[in-house]
C-alpha cells in the first residue's frame, strides 16, 4: 500500500489556516481498516465509514466518500439531510437518544448546539480541507459558546486498527453544570441486522445473546459499580449469521469498570448506531466552572469474523509497554484446598507438592488477616493474624521462595465487613446514602470508600505494610459484591464513579511503589474484566467456577476481548466445587491449558497416577506457553455441532495447537469434517494427537489418527494445508467432557 501523508507536513502547514466553519475531511488508515471523519461546515465530527479499508482516496475521493453518504431529505423531517456526529445532538436533526445530556439550575443547557473550533492530527493542527494519514490520534475542540461547554473529542485509530474515543467536557460557565450522560457513539451499516453481546451470572460469566437489531434501543446498562458477570462485554453488529471465521463484524466496548452502559440503536430513517459510556446517577457529576470531565474511552472493532475483532483486542493489549512475559508462571492458588483452614504445616507440604510439580507461583487467599476466620468478620482490616500465623507470614514465605515460587497473597481492598476493626473505628468510610442506614449486605460485607482520602490512605498502608514486610510478587485483588446505594456517607452524594477512580489510583500507586508487583483482577470471579482495568492490572479471574464443561464456554468467549495469557484457567480437582460434576484429569487440563494455566486443588490429597499425569500437563504447557500467548486465536464454525475446535496458530504459521472439546451430544452418529482455521492453506503440514500423558481416556479415531500415530516417530502425518483448512478431516467420536489435543508443525521440504 503506497504511505499515506502525515498532516502537519512543511508542505500543508504552509497552507493558511480553515476559515471557522470550514468543511475539512480525515481518512485515516491502519491494518485494514479504514475510518473516514467529515467535520461540514464547522459541525460537530460525523463517522462516515469505518470498516474496511478503502486504499488511498485522494481529496477527490474522500470528497466522493462524503457526498455518497448524503442522504435524501425524506417528508415530513428536517429539511437537511441528517449527518449523525459521534456525539449525536438534537440541533443537528437527530431524534435518536443524545450524545450529551445535562443541565444548568435553572433548567436550561440541556439541549447543546456543540461546532468545531479546530482539528489537530498527532498534536498539530490541521489547515487543510482534506488529510490522509495512517493511525492517527485526531483532536477536535468542540464549543457551544452560549451554553458555555466545551468538548474535547479525541478520536484515535491504532496501529491496530482499532478505532477508540473519549470526550472531556469542561463547564466554561459561572453557573453549575449537572452532567446526565456522555455517550460516544459509531456507525454501523444498515444490513449489520445481528446483535451479540453476553449476559451471565457469578459462576457462569460470558453467556452469548443474540438479537435482532430493530428500531429502538438495545440498551445494556450496569448498575453494579463493578464491570458485572453479566455485562455485555463487547457488543456487536452484523450481517445475519455472524461466525468466528466469517461475516463482517462491528462491535464495542466501553473500558470502564464502574456503572457503564452499552447500546445498540436503530431510528425509523434506518440509520443505526452502537455506543457506550458511563452511566452516571443523579447528581454523581456536577461541574463548577472550568471543571472537566473525562468519559472512559469507548473501543471499536472491525473484522471479517468474530476472531478478526478479538485479533484487534488482543494485539492492541499485547501492545501494551507493561504487557506480560510470555513465560506466565504455574500457579497454584490455595482457596479450594484450604479455604480459611490456614495451618503452617498443611500449607508448607502444599508447596513442597507444588513445587515438585513444577508449580512456579505459590497464592495464599483469603483468611490470613485480623479476625477472618471466615467470610462474616475482620474484612478491612490487612494486618497478619497473630492467632493463626503467630510468627507472621514470614516462615511460609520464606519456604515458597526457597523452593523456588514466587508467593502471592489475596487483597479484597474496597470492602468491609461490619464486624471489623475499621469498621468500628470508621463507620463513615462505609459507602451509604445516609447515615442513618447501611446498604443491605452482600456476603456479610459492605463498600469501603476509597473516595475519601484518609480511608483510601488507611489501605493504601496498610498494603503497603505487608507488601514491603514480604517478599510478595503478586496480588490476588478481589470485589465481591456490587455496589448498592453507594453514596458518600456524610452527605449522600452518589459516589460510584469517584469510587472507581479511587480504585484505579491505589492499584497504581502500589504498582508504582513495589516495581514488578503482579495484580490479578478478581471480583467473585470475572465480574471486572474491562480494557480499563486492564491497564494496571496483569490477569483476570475469568470464574470462581472451575468446572471445565462450565469453563469451556466462559473461557471461549472471555477471549473475545481477552488475550488467553490474561485469562486465569486453573486445573481443579476431580469433583467441582461449584456445580459437583465430576470430570476426567484430561479434560480438567486440556481446559485449563488454553489460559494462564494455574491449580486450584489440595495436592497432598492427589495419588500418584493424577501426580505423574499433572506433572505431564504442565511440562506441556511450559513447553507450549510462548506459543499460547504470542499467536492468534482461531475458533472454527461449526454450527450446532457439540463438538468444539479451537486453537492457537503462530503468527508465521508454521505451529499450531488446536484442542477438539466434546460439550455435549449429538443426535446424529457422526461429526461434520473438522476444518483447522487460521493455516496457511499453500504449507504442507505435519498433524498428530498430543502423546499419551495429554489424551483423552474415551476416543474412537478415524482412520487419520491411526496413520498420525505410526508416524510419531516422524512427527506426525503430513497433511496439505488446503486439505486442513478447507476439505477437512474425519472427526473423532469423543464422549461429552472429554477433550484431545491436536498438534501441527509446518513440514521442512527437501
Amino acid at each position: 500500500m503506497t504511505p499515506r501523508p502525515t498532516p502537519g507536513s512543511a508542505a500543508e502547514s504552509a497552507v493558511t489556516a480553515p476559515a471557522p466553519g470550514a468543511t475539512q475531511r480525515l481518512h485515516l488508515a491502519a491494518a485494514g481498516v479504514s475510518v473516514v471523519l467529515d467535520v461540514t461546515e464547522g459541525r460537530i465530527p460525523a463517522l462516515l465509514h469505518w470498516g474496511a479499508d478503502l486504499g488511498m482516496l485522494g481529496a477527490a475521493g474522500l470528497d466522493a466518500v462524503c457526498t455518497a453518504s448524503i442522504e435524501p431529505v425524506p417528508h415530513n423531517a428536517v429539511d437537511v439531510p441528517v449527518r449523525v456526529g459521534i456525539l449525536p445532538q438534537q440541533s443537528d436533526g437527530w431524534i435518536g437518544r443524545q450524545g450529551l445530556t445535562g443541565s444548568r439550575p435553572d433548567g436550561s443547557g440541556w439541549a447543546p448546539r456543540l461546532a468545531t473550533q479546530s482539528i489537530s492530527v498527532d498534536g498539530t493542527p490541521l489547515r487543510a480541507a482534506h488529510a490522509e494519514t495512517g493511525a492517527a490520534l485526531v483532536r477536535f475542540e468542540l464549543a457551544d459558546e452560549e451554553l458555555g461547554l466545551a468538548v474535547a473529542l479525541e478520536v484515535e485509530l491504532l496501529p491496530t486498527g482499532l478505532l477508540r474515543q473519549r470526550a472531556t467536557l469542561t463547564n466554561t460557565a459561572a453557573s453549575p453544570y449537572a452532567l446526565e450522560e456522555l455517550t460516544l457513539t459509531v456507525p454501523v451499516p444498515g444490513d449489520a441486522d445481528e446483535l451479540l453481546d453476553f449476559a451471565g451470572r457469578w459462576g457462569k460469566e460470558r453467556t452469548p445473546q443474540r438479537s435482532t437489531f430493530t428500531v429502538g434501543t438495545h440498551l445494556r446498562e450496569n448498575r453494579r459499580g463493578r464491570t458485572g458477570a453479566d455485562s455485555a462485554h463487547v457488543l456487536h453488529a452484523g450481517r445475519p449469521g455472524i461466525g468466528f471465521r466469517q461475516g463482517e463484524v462491528w462491535g464495542v466496548h466501553t473500558a470502564f469498570s464502574g456503572n457503564h452502559r452499552h447500546l445498540a440503536e436503530q431510528i425509523n430513517t434506518g440509520d443505526r448506531l452502537l455506543g457506550g459510556g458511563e452511566l452516571l446517577v443523579p447528581g454523581e457529576v456536577a461541574l463548577g466552572e472550568d471543571e472537566k470531565y473525562t468519559s472512559p474511552w469507548l473501543y471499536a472493532s472491525y473484522g471479517e469474523g468474530l476472531d478478526a475483532v478479538a485479533s484487534r483486542f488482543h494485539r492492541h493489549l499485547r501492545g501494551r509497554e507493561h504487557h506480560v512475559s510470555t513465560d506466565r508462571p504455574v500457579t497454584l492458588n490455595v482457596w479450594e484446598a484450604v479455604y480459611f483452614a490456614h495451618d503452617l504445616d498443611t500449607l508448607t507440604a502444599l508447596a513442597d507438592h507444588a513445587a515438585d510439580l513444577g508449580v512456579e507461583r505459590f497464592v495464599l487467599d483469603d483468611g490470613w488477616f485480623g479476625s477472618r476466620r471466615d467470610d462474616t468478620r475482620g474484612l478491612g482490616d490487612w494486618v497478619v493474624s497473630a492467632d493463626v500465623w503467630p510468627d507472621g507470614l514470614g516462615p511460609l514465605v520464606d519456604h515458597v521462595t526457597g523452593l523456588g515460587m514466587e508467593f502471592g497473597l489475596w487483597f479484597e481492598p474496597e470492602m468491609v465487613n461490619e464486624d471489623s476493626d475499621v469498621a468500628r473505628a470508621h463507620p463513615e468510610w462505609i459507602m451509604s446514602p445516609s447515615a442513618d442506614r447501611l446498604p443491605l449486605p452482600s456476603r456479610h460485607q459492605q463498600v469501603l470508600n476509597l473516595s475519601i482520602p484518609e480511608a483510601f490512605e488507611h489501605v493504601k498502608t496498610q498494603m503497603s505494610a505487608v507488601l514491603d514486610a514480604y517478599d510478595i510478587g503478586y496480588i490476588k485483588w478481589d470485589h465481591n459484591r456490587d455496589l448498592l446505594e453507594a453514596a458518600t456517607r456524610s452527605t449522600g452524594r452518589a459516589a460510584v464513579h469517584e469510587q472507581t477512580l479511587a480504585a484505579y489510583a491505589l492499584m497504581d500507586a502500589l504498582k508504582r511503589d513495589h516495581p514488578g508487583l503482579e495484580i490479578e483482577s478478581c471480583s467473585s470471579g470475572g465480574a471486572r474484566a474491562d480494557l480499563a482495568v486492564l491497564e494496571r492490572t496483569d490477569r483476570v479471574w475469568v470464574s470462581d467456577c472451575i468446572d471445565p464443561l462450565e469453563r469451556q464456554q466462559m473461557n471461549r468467549w472471555t477471549a473475545q476481548l481477552l488475550p488467553l495469557e490474561l485469562m486465569g484457567s486453573h486445573i481443579a480437582s476431580g469433583a467441582s466445587h461449584s456445580t459437583g460434576r465430576l470430570h476426567s484429569l484430561d479434560f480438567r487440563a486440556a481446559s485449563a491449558l488454553f489460559g494462564h494455566l494455574g491449580i486450584e486443588w489440595d495436592l497432598t490429597q492427589a495419588d500418584a497416577e493424577e501426580i505423574t499425569a499433572l506433572r505431564g500437563w504442565i511440562r506441556l504447557y511450559k513447553d507450549r506457553r510462548a506459543l499460547l500467548f504470542t499467536g492468534d486465536l482461531v475458533r472454527a464454525d461449526r454450527g450446532d455441532s457439540p463438538l468444539w475446535l479451537h486453537g492457537v496458530v503462530s503468527p508465521q504459521r508454521d505451529r499450531a495447537l488446536f484442542t477438539l472439546a466434546a460439550v455435549g451430544r449429538s443426535d446424529r452418529s457422526q461429526h461434520d469434517r473438522l476444518r483447522f482455521p487460521g493455516l496457511d492453506p499453500e504449507s504442507l503440514y505435519r498433524i498428530r494427537p498430543l502423546p499419551s500423558e495429554a489424551r483423552t481416556s474415551s476416543l474412537i479415531p478415524p482412520r487419520w489418527i491411526q496413520l498420525a500415530e505410526e508416524a510419531a516417530e516422524d512427527g506426525g502425518l503430513l497433511v496439505p494445508g488446503s486439505v486442513l483448512t478447507v476439505s477437512g478431516l474425519a472427526a473423532p467420536l469423543l464422549d461429552p467432557e472429554q477433550a484431545l489435543l491436536i498438534d501441527i508443525t509446518r513440514a521442512e521440504v527437501s
